[in-house]
């Protein structure tokens, strides 16, 4: 039987990765300058990040892995465990440092880095998310 709470993260990882690269999409020269798509793609890769970050610890308990020490911490184990490989592992922690960012307001979030992140770096939550489908 299928595992409804990786395939539900997997779902919520695809969802705010499209919606983020939705509203870049919309018209990538004026998103600098909007904030409304500028906090509803951050918000959007926020809940994506933290559905890994979820999954990633369901995966450790349901393994009986140990007990990660922080969020960048549920990536390293996983790898070790052999469930992701570490790119992914280390793309994932680079994500959790983002989401702090967001969450937490260690320092503003700057919009080239949220661009870049769009454009470049959204493809290892979606490979992160086909991942938790094929452990289900």
């Amino acid at each position: 039987m299928a595992d409804d709470v990786l395939l539900n993260k997997a779902a919520t990882i695809e969802r705010g990765v499209g919606r983020a690269r939705e509203e870049y999409a919309k018209d990538p020269a004026t998103f600098p300058d909007d904030l409304t798509r500028q906090d509803a793609a951050i918000l959007n890769l926020q809940r994506a990040c933290e559905a890994t970050i979820d999954a990633g610890n369901w995966l450790i308990r349901r393994h009986r892995l140990g007990l990660p020490q922080s969020a960048r911490d549920v990536f390293d184990i996983l790898a070790t465990a052999e469930l992701i490989d570490t790119p992914l592992a280390r793309a994932m922690k680079q994500m959790t440092c983002f989401r702090n960012i967001a969450v937490h307001d260690y320092q503003a979030i700057h919009i080239p880095i949220v661009v870049a992140i769009i454009e470049d770096h959204t493809d290892e939550l979606l490979a992160f998310a086909t991942r938790l489908v094929e452990l289900a």
